[in-house]
Parts: structure tokens; sequence; C-alpha cells
């Protein structure tokens, strides 16, 4: 077992990211000296109105995409939001048909589902043990009234990557448009649209050493979007509301310093994420590690213990002043899988026990081998426990 230090491991870089200082500074003008409105004419406002032109381009930049593709959100969420259900409402005269999968993040699968009490259907693509959409069952999916096919770059709990190419080209054969969540993602593949063949794709800044509450949604040119937010003409008019600049700032900063470190990033965090898997699979007997073993996002590190409760093996790690994340999330007092465990079709006895650490840039290789070994000697325990006689 390891020694609690005076500092924390931070394994959950998949749930956010610290703040960079370098992009603090970039935003700190626009947390205190400029104030401007970026609807305003008067200088302030067209300070602040340059700034969130220059993070468009930014953003724009690393999409591969024109500036005014790109509209600023309050985060991922409402990006997916705006896609999914403003894509589909602007398109329901053409067709009622959407197709995503069954380990969508709930942003994307909550906001499908919403619309069936619209009259539109929705099909869940199943996926293999390691999370992957088969392409030919879009094919067989796809039909003349679909109009969104929305299936996310790489999962947030498992890592898995999508064949998002020649999911697109499917689609779009069958006359659909592509969303593509991107949040986890950015900063650990190439998400040039283009090369990706999406039509719309989001992003949030938090996930890559940005600020939260603050996003942007690629939406390809000529695609509509019915607005979901009703107000002022901000975004050309497809999401109300004055735009949060230093947020908006500090986005456009953090993506491009995450594309122009990527390739440094990654190979750092591949080294640190395969050192975890090689001391806790060699440590733990029964454990699983989730997710495609050859196609799964650098930080990564995901696991399924047999006849271990996650939520308390996390519970224990963090009194040991280790975060990570659990895949099952606890629901009116019981603990339930999580729908993305839930569809890898993992043996019940392993549902309960999934681990998800994401290493980051400032992972250090003592602390993945402290974290390492804090793991296998809590699983040990918590099967001992389980095991005791009296225990129920």
């Amino acid at each position: 077992m390891t020694q609690r230090t005076g500092s924390r491991i931070y394994l959950d870089h998949a749930a956010t990211t610290p703040l960079d200082p370098t992009v603090f500074e970039v935003m700190r003008p626009y947390l205190w000296s400029e104030a401007g409105n970026p609807s305003s004419v008067h200088a302030a406002g067209r300070r602040a109105r340059e700034a969130v032109d220059t993070a468009r381009e930014q953003v724009a930049s690393v999409l591969g995409c024109k500036p005014g593709e790109v509209i600023f959100t309050s985060g991922g969420t409402e990006a997916d939001n705006l896609a999914v259900i403003g894509l589909a409402l602007s398109e329901a005269g053409r067709g009622r048909h959407i197709v995503t999968t069954a380990i969508e993040h709930h942003a994307v699968l909550f906001a499908a589902r919403s619309l069936r009490a619209h009259g539109f259907e929705v099909t869940e693509l199943a996926v293999d043990q390691a999370g992957r959409v088969d392409p030919p069952d879009l094919e067989i999916t796809v039909r003349p009234d679909t109009t969104l096919v929305s299936i996310g770059l790489a999962n947030n709990e498992i890592g898995t990557i999508q064949d998002i190419p020649t999911l697109a080209r499917i689609a779009h054969a069958a006359g659909a448009r592509v969303h593509t969540d991107a949040v986890q993602a950015a900063g650990q593949l190439d998400i040039n649209v283009d090369r990706l063949g999406v039509d719309l794709l989001s992003l949030s800044a938090h996930k890559l050493y940005g600020p939260k509450g603050v996003g942007a949604l690629y939406v390809r040119e000529g695609v509509n979007l019915e607005r979901r937010a009703f107000g002022g003409a901000q975004e050309r008019d497809r999401r109300a509301g004055t735009e949060n600049v230093p947020g908006i700032v500090g986005l456009g900063e953090a993506v491009m310093r995450a594309e122009a470190e990527r390739e440094r990033r990654t190979a750092h965090m591949r080294s640190l994420s395969a050192a975890l898997v090689e001391r806790v699979t060699a440590g733990c007997p029964m454990v699983r590690v989730t997710g495609d073993p050859e196609r799964r996002l650098p930080a990564f590190a995901p696991f399924a213990f047999a006849d271990v409760d996650a939520e308390s093996l996390l519970i224990r790690l963090d009194l040991e002043g280790i975060a990570v994340s659990t895949g099952a999330a606890c629901t009116s007092g019981s603990l339930e899988p999580s729908h993305v465990i839930e569809a890898l079709g993992l043996p019940e006895r392993y549902r309960q026990g999934s681990l998800r650490c994401t290493v980051g840039r400032g992972t250090t290789l003592d602390e993945v081998s402290r974290a390492g070994e804090a793991i296998v000697g809590h699983v040990r325990m918590l099967r001992a426990i389980a095991a005791a006689p009296g225990v129920v």
C-alpha cells in the first residue's frame, strides 16, 4: 500500500483538466480591464469583438474550417444538444429518423431520445465488447428518412476511438448529416473536419486545459440548425446571448496550444497509461482493460474488476489522495452500471467494478506507479472483505 504524501495524484483528466497558466494569462485582460460587450459599437465593444473573432479563427484553424462555421457555446453539452436537436428539427420535413449509439455521452443520447416526443424515431446502434461500432451495422440502419447520424469520435468512459471517416461516408451515401462529439478526443486526435468527413463537431475548453463553461460547435456551411436559445442575434443568429469573452479567448488559446503540443503530449500520456495498465493487470487477477486495446485515447487506462464495488474502491483511493473516476453511477441509493459498461456486454461480476483512470500532461511515472500500487492493494483488500465469513 502506498503512503499518502502532501500532494494528491490526479488521474481524472477525462472529467476536467487544470487551467493552463498561459491560457489564464491570455484571458486575464478580459476578466478585469477589458469589459466590453462584443455587440457594442464603441471602442471597448470593438476590442471585445476582435478578441472573439481571433478566438474563432484559432478554433477554425485547428478544425480546418471557415471561422464563420464555428459557433461558441456554454460547453460540450450545449454544443451536442444544439447539433442533435437543432439539426433534427430543421430537417424534420425531410425525415424523422436519427441514428446514434448506445454508448454516447448523455448530452447526445438524452437529446436524441427527447426527440421521440416530437415524432422522431431514434436508433441506438450496439457496439462490440471493445465499444466499437461495426460500419456494416450503420449501413443497414440508415435509410432515406435518416437525417442525422451522431457518433462520438472517442468515448468518454473507455476511450475507444471510432472510425468516423468510414461511418461518415456511409451516412452521407444515405443522405444523412454527420455529427461527432469530439470533446474527449480534442487534443489527443486529429480533429480536422474534412479528414473526419463530418458536418458538425462539438468541443469543450475544460478538457483542453482551458476554462470551464465554454465550448464550440462546428457547423458546415449549408447545414441548417433550428436555434435553441432566443434573444439576440449573436453567433450568426444561431445562439442568442452575450458571448463569454474571457472564456472564448481561453478556448481559442487552449485549442491552439493543444494542437501544437499534441504529438508530444500524446506520446507522454500513452507511455504513462500503458505503465498503469501493466502495473494493475500484473497485480490483479480477474481484471479487464475496457475499450479497444489498439484504438483507445492515449490518456485512458480504464479497468473493470470482477467482484469489486467500484464506488468503494474510488472512495478508498480518494482517502489516500488519488483521484480517479468510476464508470458506474449512483441512482436512487443503489449502484447501477453505466450505460456504457452495460453496452459492452461484460460478464455480470465485472459490471460494478468499472474504474476510469486518465493521465494528463503533468502526470509523472512516479505518480502512476504509486497509483497502480494503491489500486492493486485496495482491490485485494475489498475482495478479502467481501469473502470474509459473515460479510453479506
